[in-house]
């Protein structure tokens, strides 16, 4: 009599076709079990973290060093919230690759509107914050722009993000160039405005307590309310969301300007580290803010994250671009190789996704 705990085989499943025993199907079946396992696990980017610290260890001493550790954590928080933007975005099965540009222009709008050296608002104690107002709107209405796109007109989210990027780049370097003689970059930006990416209080970085907030409210967006249950369904099938009754078009258009606000975010901190508007800000890490995000478990396909993976992710990918530099690579190589982790995260989703509809 078959045992309930051999997978609760009924009896005539034990015949392959032509009657013959199927036990080495059974068998393979019992050998796969741990790989799945290991594939649905969330902490297996944490594992293989801990791993390529361990190796590294041995080759680079220095990267387990407290020092090295607290400079990849205060590197990591500008790009954790950039990627928790992309994160809403892949929920819905769609793509932003706008977010750089996204950075560039809101970073030299913003800039321009607080530098004392003939900034719009020079010497005036408002500056500051509406210089930041001014930049989170930026990447509000351009995510908003995107997402109308995408939801109303049915336009792919590759090819509309593709151009949004394309035009604010170019928009980002022309008013650079506009506002400065070299056309470089935008500096001499307020102390006030600098403490945001370089100065803290009780002991916390501004930029950590931001990211914290960030984290804090998307993880509960996303795992405590209505919406964030929708974000899933859309992600899942439009289709059958959208007779459930979710709004889809208005899901996904929150879902673009989410990422356009974040990675406006975002561009407030690397703004204050470089002490400069740039209008190529962001421009080397838009692979990172997607591959982050996949690497830690967040679906291409959609309706599949959660904060955590983002974090996981994140935390993976700076450790190896941290290790990577230690050891003295060219930054063609670095970049290589990163990108063949990303690609090799890529693959390993839709392998996963194929696997656990097989499981």
């Amino acid at each position: 009599m078959a045992d309930g705990s051999d997978g609760g085989a009924s009896p005539g499943s034990a015949l392959g076709a032509a009657g013959k025993p199927a036990f080495p199907a059974a068998s393979g079946h019992r050998l796969l079990r741990p790989l799945i396992a290991l594939a649905r696990s969330e902490y297996l980017v944490v594992g293989l973290t801990v791993l390529y610290l361990l190796a590294m260890r041995a080759i680079v001493p220095e990267i387990t060093t407290g020092e090295n550790l607290a400079n990849i954590g205060s590197e990591l928080l500008p790009l954790f919230i950039a990627a928790t933007g992309q994160m809403f975005v892949l929920a819905t099965a769609n793509v932003d690759l706008s977010a750089p540009s996204i950075m560039a222009f809101s970073s030299v709008v913003g800039a321009s509107l607080m530098t004392d050296a003939g900034g719009y608002l020079a010497g005036n104690p408002a500056a500051v914050p509406v210089a930041c107002v001014a930049i989170l709107a930026i990447g509000l209405a351009i995510g908003w722009a995107n997402g109308i796109c995408v939801a109303s007109f049915g336009m792919p989210s590759f090819i509309v993000t593709l151009a949004t990027m394309m035009f604010f780049s170019g928009a980002a370097i022309w008013y650079t160039a506009v506002h400065t003689s070299e056309g470089s970059s935008i500096g001499s930006l307020p102390d006030g405005f600098l403490a945001i990416g370089e100065e803290g209080a009780f002991g916390i970085s501004y930029a950590f307590a931001i990211t914290l907030v960030v984290g804090v409210a998307a993880h509960l967006v996303l795992s405590r309310t209505v919406f964030g249950r929708w974000l899933l369904a859309v992600g899942l099938s439009t289709r059958t969301a959208a007779v459930s009754g979710v709004p889809v078009r208005r899901v996904i258009v929150m879902s673009f300007m989410a990422s356009g606000f974040l990675s406006a975010l975002a561009a407030i901190i690397y703004t204050g580290r470089l002490e400069a508007g740039t209008p190529v800000l962001g421009q080397r890490i838009l692979l990172d803010m997607i591959g982050a995000a996949v690497i830690g478990g967040v679906s291409l396909f959609g309706g599949k994250a959660k904060v955590t993976w983002v974090l996981y992710g994140v935390v993976f990918l700076s450790v190896v671009d941290n290790g990577l530099q230690l050891l003295g690579l060219s930054l063609f190589s670095v970049y290589a190789i990163k990108g063949a982790l990303i690609l090799f995260a890529a693959v390993s989703d839709v392998l996963r996704q194929r696997l656990l509809v097989r499981a």
